[in-house]
C-alpha cells in the first residue's frame, strides 16, 4: 500500500496548479513547470490540495501512484523554493571557471574541458574549487550536476576529481610494495 501516494500536496500561496487531463501545470514565483502523467492515475484539486487516486492495488498502479505524487510535490517545491546541488573539486591545480554559459574545468585531463550550461539551470562558481547548480526542475538540476561530475569523477586512490559536497569517497590502499627478489 503506497503511503506516499495517499498524502495530499498542499498548494502554497502564490502557486497556481492546473490539471488538464493527464497534463499538470504548476506556476509559482520562480517559474513554471509542466509534465504529462500516466492516464491511469487520477489527479484532482480539492480544498487547496492536490490528491491522487489509483484504480487498483496492482503493484504497477501502486508504484505509479507514489511516483506521480512525488513528481508533483517536486514541481510545487521547485517553483517556490528551487533545487540546488553543490559540487567541489579536489586536486592540486584543479579549478573551474565560468564565462557566460561555458563552464571551463581544468582537471586531470591534458586539456581544459568546456561544458555548455543549459538555459533552464543556473551554474555559479563562487570559488575556483566550488560549483553550485540550481534551478526549478529537480530532474534537470540533478542531471546537469551528474554530467559535470562525470567529466572527472573522484578516483579512489588519492580522491582527486569532482564530487558532490556531501559525497563520501571510499579510499583504496595503493601498492603494498614490490617483492624483494
Amino acid at each position: 500500500m503506497s503511503r506516499v501516494g495517499k498524502k495530499p500536496i498542499g498548494i502554497p500561496e502564490g502557486v497556481d496548479v492546473k490539471i488538464e487531463g493527464n497534463l499538470v501545470r504548476v506556476k509559482g514565483p520562480k517559474g513554471s513547470l509542466e509534465r504529462r502523467f500516466h492516464p491511469i492515475i487520477k489527479i484532482k484539486i480539492e480544498d487547496g490540495t492536490v490528491k491522487f487516486e489509483r484504480p487498483t492495488d496492482l503493484p504497477f498502479h501502486r508504484a505509479l501512484h507514489g511516483t506521480c505524487r512525488a513528481l508533483v510535490a517536486n514541481m510545487v517545491k521547485g517553483v517556490t523554493e528551487g533545487f540546488k546541488k553543490e559540487l567541489e573539486i579536489q586536486g592540486i591545480g584543479f579549478k573551474a571557471e565560468l564565462q557566460g554559459k561555458k563552464l571551463t574545468l581544468t582537471v586531470s585531463k591534458s586539456h581544459p574541458v568546456v561544458y555548455e550550461v543549459r538555459d533552464d539551470v543556473k551554474v555559479e562558481v563562487p570559488a575556483p574549487t566550488k560549483i553550485i547548480v540550481s534551478g526549478i526542475d529537480k530532474e534537470v538540476v540533478g542531471q546537469v550536476a551528474a554530467e559535470i561530475r562525470g567529466i572527472d569523477p573522484p578516483e579512489p586512490y588519492k580522491g582527486k576529481g569532482i564530487r558532490y559536497v556531501d559525497e563520501h569517497v571510499r579510499r583504496k590502499a595503493g601498492k603494498a610494495g614490490a617483492a624483494q627478489g
